[in-house]
């Protein structure tokens, strides 16, 4: 079996590549502080088709956390596709995205049980490559009335 080439969005996806560090902060609950963590991250290729993101760190509001999210480019559906898992949860998310027209923000969107312990809800990560060395990753929830809540922000730095 012929393996696929890569295409210009595989491609894309390995400037994330390499050894980072993250700073995040998680919007408080109601009336309290913002939380601050942070963490290390490590990002191998699959082949050349995929990467895997492999996370260690702070989680806000203290106690350690492991993550694991894949992303690769499926060409038959034209989207960019993937999954995150996390120690601190049972959800397994099912990514599905797309580049912005300037070639600098992926948003990838999942559906993740509410913060609000009932129900489902719409969620959406907006990865921003600044720069060869930094990105940014933005993660929102819908509301009821369809306005998109920022409630984390991740900014990478690579370190090699």
């Amino acid at each position: 079996m012929d393996l696929p080439p890569p295409l210009q969005q595989h491609r894309w996806l390995a400037q994330w590549l390499g050894e980072w560090t993250f700073e995040a902060v998680a919007k408080g609950p109601p009336g309290r502080p913002d939380e601050r963590c942070g963490g290390r991250e490590h990002v191998r290729p699959l082949g050349d088709l995929w990467v895997v993101c492999e996370g260690r760190g702070a989680m806000p509001g203290g106690g350690e956390a492991a993550t694991l999210m894949t992303v690769g480019f499926d060409p038959a559906r034209g989207r960019f596709v993937g999954t995150w898992c996390g120690s601190m949860m049972t959800h397994l998310w099912i990514y599905d995205g797309a580049l912005d027209p300037g070639g600098r923000i992926l948003t990838l969107a999942a559906r993740g049980p509410s913060f609000t312990g009932e129900g489902m809800a719409e969620y959406r990560d907006a990865i921003e490559v600044v720069s060869g060395d930094e990105r940014v990753l933005t993660s929102s929830v819908q509301d009821a009335d369809g306005t998109w809540q920022p409630f984390m922000t991740a900014r990478y730095r690579r370190e090699r």
